[in-house]
């Protein structure tokens, strides 16, 4: 339970930033421009909402409003009744507008339904389908009077924020951490495969060199991202060259197998020696005369001369008396030692074991400067859109419509403990996510009304208010339905 607890407020969390900072590039070009916003809320707020502020005027919990101490008026409130009983024609007095602030004529607030967030952008068709507004003759400050190069902008503002959001984070992450890794192409024991690897032609001990003709990257991160847009990756194997074809729907069964708690390896993995880093007192390795430091190359004559084979040999042995065969060095000395070794009814020893490859093959570190790490957060956000666009026409294979998944899906991938690196690199990559999936061209998300503002411009046409809503009707209905499905199969997963 306190994992599951974890996770979802590492979800809210992230859920929370990203929402903020896209409404927030919606809000600050509408201002810009000069139109008034009239709700900023992170999470939606039907019936009700948790918290509610206006600046100098209320704020409130739960529906209640309370007044602030002095507050005056709502000047464009009047601004605007009084604009609405005049003439058409007549020019509109905006200057209570602009006395009211950048800031200060929006309310802000916290809904309680987290699914998303919004912002009320005065004189535009949304999914608050405010008609009573729509009815009334335009404002100047309203989205709907800007010219449409304006409301373009506004309209792509929130896209281009969360994307700028995930560069940001990746040049944070690299300008604290650096980076350091081991290149697959100095693994000279090669990579260990997962069950799904092996079916397409993988063999434990494979160096990857290739993906479509195009050397890997030095990055295993973004290698592995190359192979798996690939069609065809090829391998060293031995002094040979061989080509492995990928089926399309490699990736699913790879997905599967990262969502099985009980696969050892989810894809592939570096093969290194079965190196001692601790030997926990009392136990049958200390018993035996296991020593820090020693490298077990065979279990009763069967060779694990890496990790992955040790791990598929031990178990089956539960309270037998296993021979260890062991290399200790000592100075420029190695000696072989044959130790009997008492295992417990889990085939356990009782040691550690080094697991980070980097203390077998030579890494490569890279330390960036402020200024170092922005290009390098710009490649890594573009590496990560492109990664997650191509991706997407998986969706619509029959394997990849029993893929999707909501909520519980995207939980799924914080990690149990807290870990700060890791939340920050899952927010960037959702950030990518939210960047592409709003730009698509479907009403009711930002792609749709920026489809409508590019016809609007190329044929200097704007479609009718009419048309407009009921494309907002469509788009939020297909939206809605996506929402039920996506969720749906985490529960349909859930129960299987």
């Amino acid at each position: 339970m306190d994992t599951f607890f974890i996770k979802a407020f590492q979800l809210i969390l992230a859920f929370a930033i990203l929402v903020i900072i896209h409404e927030f590039g919606h809000f600050l070009f509408a201002r810009i421009f000069g139109v008034k916003v009239e709700k900023f809320y992170i999470f939606f707020d039907p019936w009700t909402e948790f918290f509610k502020w206006k600046p100098r005027k209320y704020f409130g919990f739960f529906g209640k409003t309370r007044k602030l101490k002095g507050a005056e008026e709502d000047s464009s409130s009047k601004n605007e009744s009084n604009a609405s009983s005049s003439d058409s024609d007549t020019p509109v007095n905006t200057d209570s507008v602009k006395k009211s602030g950048f800031w200060n004529d929006t309310e802000y607030g916290i809904g309680w339904l987290p699914l998303g967030g919004y912002c009320k952008i005065a004189g535009m068709i949304d999914e608050s389908m405010d008609k009573e507004q729509m009815a009334q003759p335009p404002k100047p400050w309203e989205f709907r009077s800007k010219p449409a190069w304006q409301r373009l902008l506004i309209m792509i503002a929130g896209v281009l924020f969360n994307f700028l959001l995930a560069i940001l984070i990746y040049a944070g992450i690299v300008y604290a951490t650096g980076e350091k890794y081991v290149p697959l192409y100095e693994a000279h024991d090669g990579m260990a495969y997962s069950e799904a690897a092996h079916k397409v032609g993988f063999q434990d001990g494979d160096i990857p060199i290739m993906a479509d003709g195009h050397q890997l990257q030095p990055n295993p991160a973004d290698a592995r991202l190359q192979m798996l847009q690939a069609s065809e990756v090829s391998v060293l194997r031995g002094n040979d060259t061989v080509n492995i074809s990928l089926p399309s729907d490699f990736i699913f069964a790879l997905d599967k197998e990262a969502k099985d708690d009980s696969a050892p390896i989810k894809f592939m993995t570096y093969r290194i020696p079965v190196r001692i880093t601790q030997v926990v007192t009392g136990e049958g390795a200390d018993k035996g005369g296991i020593k820090t430091g020693d490298q077990i190359i065979a279990i009763d004559s069967i060779a694990t001369p890496t990790l992955d084979t040790f791990f598929t040999t031990l178990p089956g042995h539960d309270n037998q008396t296993v021979t260890l065969t062991v290399l200790r060095t000592a100075g420029e000395r190695t000696d072989t030692l044959h130790l009997p070794v008492q295992l417990s009814d889990a085939s356990k020893m009782g040691v550690g074991l080094e697991v980070n490859p980097a203390a077998f093959y030579k890494t490569i570190e890279k330390k960036y400067g402020l200024f170092e790490s922005i290009p390098r957060g710009i490649e890594l956000g573009t590496d990560r859109l492109v990664s997650y666009a191509s991706s997407m026409k998986l969706v619509f294979t029959k394997e990849g419509a029993k893929s999707v998944g909501g909520f519980g899906s995207i939980g799924s991938i914080f990690p149990e403990s807290w870990d700060w690196i890791a939340f920050w690199n899952i927010a960037a990559f959702l950030s990518v996510a939210l960047a592409f999936m709003n730009i698509l061209p479907i009403p009711a998300l930002d792609g749709g009304h920026v489809l409508f503002l590019l016809y609007e411009v190329i044929t200097r046409r704007k479609p009718s208010e009419k048309f407009l809503e009921w494309a907002q009707y469509i788009g939020m209905s297909i939206l809605l339905l996506l929402l039920l499905y996506a969720n749906g199969m985490d529960i349909v997963r859930l129960f299987k």
